[in-house]
């Protein structure tokens, strides 16, 4: 390892993991690798930050569950702290939370550490260009998550003025009900609409009633 530039072309990167064997291995699995040169590694986030600061790496292999400081704090600080360098979470951890952690962090990607010395090599240097890097069984999580339709929900008012309707009152009869203008009662209804995704009261009530907004009535 060394402090010093890299040869041109190269990537120079950091390896962050508390595991000795496994930062070890992965060190191991690049060490021999012509595009990259290993500058340092650390056993926490805290000594992964400092590593940055004083060497500013291209990217930091960064594990996210670590003593003092975890992978996601430690990514936190080096993307506040403006460096060029990249973070790219390498760790066992695949659930949604981890996943969404590390992305709002500013990680550049997220990879299993089941990835192959292939798919590793080609990370960093994609990660090193700020290319998003992100293991299969992680793009196929995010892409299941952004097809699942966000959940409606209507304000504490939208549910007022809507039962109101379910009741069979009109604008005004709504308006003098919850002591509001009838204008606003409208504008209340295309909030309502556009939120169910519907085109008149009736169905705004069912749809309503079909999602568990609206109670129905004994």
């Amino acid at each position: 390892m060394t402090n010093g530039a890299a040869p041109a072309g190269r990537v120079r990167i950091v390896v962050a993991d508390d595991h000795t064997v496994m930062r070890a291995g992965v060190i191991a699995l690049l060490a021999d690798e012509p595009g990259i040169e290993i500058v340092g590694e650390a056993e926490d986030g805290r000594a992964a930050v400092g590593l940055v600061e004083r060497l500013e790496p291209d990217v930091v292999l960064m594990d996210l569950r670590m003593p003092v400081l975890d992978g996601t704090g430690a990514t936190e600080q080096i993307v506040a702290a403006r460096t060029r360098t990249r973070v790219l979470i390498l760790t066992t951890y695949d659930t949604d939370a981890e996943i969404e952690r590390a992305v709002e962090a500013g990680a550049v990607g997220y990879l299993l550490k089941d990835a192959t010395r292939e798919q590793l090599v080609d990370a960093v240097h994609s990660a090193s260009r700020g290319e998003t890097v992100l293991a299969p069984r992680v793009a196929a999580r995010l892409v299941a998550r952004m097809r699942q339709p966000a959940p409606v929900t209507l304000t504490r008012r939208e549910v007022e003025v809507l039962g109101a309707v379910a009741d069979g009152l009109s604008n005004v009869e709504t308006g003098r009900r919850l002591v509001i203008t009838e204008a606003t009662v409208k504008t209340h209804l295309l909030r309502i609409f556009a939120k169910l995704d519907v085109g008149d009261r009736t169905h705004a009530v069912v749809r309503a009633l079909e999602l568990g907004l609206l109670k129905r009535h004994a």
